[in-house]
């Protein structure tokens, strides 16, 4: 059985919009773009690449895959995410694309509940969801996410589009691994376990 797994970076406030670049994602006129590399270290990418050493293939919302599909294939060679990037398959669900051209893409076809379950059930290694908030929200609401790889930045935004928004379900946490890094980043590694307790003091 294939794990899903959702690596997001977000800032103390939860925030999960366009950590990449001021153009990321202006939706909802979020002018914040571009936050996180200011607040990101070496250890970040040493952990995130670390996020991908047991995972073959990237599960991506439509935003996302464009995003990734306009940068990856031209990005400098000599980045050691680029042929990483390029090579992985990805797995697209969207209900306004009608192809995809970026290369080891496949688009998903029908209700993307029922064709997360069917890769699930496939053969290969663990499929990591890349950014995709809205996508990834909906894995949430099904109880199909297996693994939470996070990294929470040193900042605070105030507004734009949260990995856990209102709404979602109530989830206990396991932690798997917790550290911090030289620059304040916080890598959390988490696992569903069941449903909150509630208690008083």
């Amino acid at each position: 059985m294939r794990e899903i797994i959702v690596c997001t970076f977000l800032t103390l406030d939860g925030v999960m919009q366009a950590p990449g670049g001021p153009d990321e994602d202006a939706e909802s006129g979020f002018e914040q773009g571009g936050w996180q590399k200011p607040v990101a270290d070496d250890e970040v990418g040493t952990a995130i690449a670390g996020w991908y050493e047991h995972s073959d293939a990237m599960l991506l919302g439509r935003k996302t895959y464009e995003i990734f599909a306009s940068y990856w294939p031209t990005a400098d060679p000599d980045n050691p995410f680029t042929h990483r990037m390029n090579s992985m398959h990805k797995y697209v669900a969207s209900r306004t694309l009608t192809s995809v051209e970026w290369q080891n893409s496949t688009l998903l076809e029908g209700g993307i509940v029922d064709a997360v379950r069917k890769l699930k059930a496939s053969d290969g290694g663990n499929i990591n969801v890349v950014g995709s908030g809205d996508l990834a929200q909906t894995l949430m609401q099904h109880g199909l996410v297996d693994e939470y790889r996070l990294t929470i930045h040193p900042v605070i935004i105030g507004t734009g589009k949260r990995l856990f928004a209102d709404g979602a379900i109530p989830t206990a946490l396991e932690p798997v691994s917790v550290s911090t890094t030289k620059g304040g980043t916080i890598v959390g590694v988490y696992r569903p376990n069941g449903k909150p307790s509630y208690d008083s003091y």
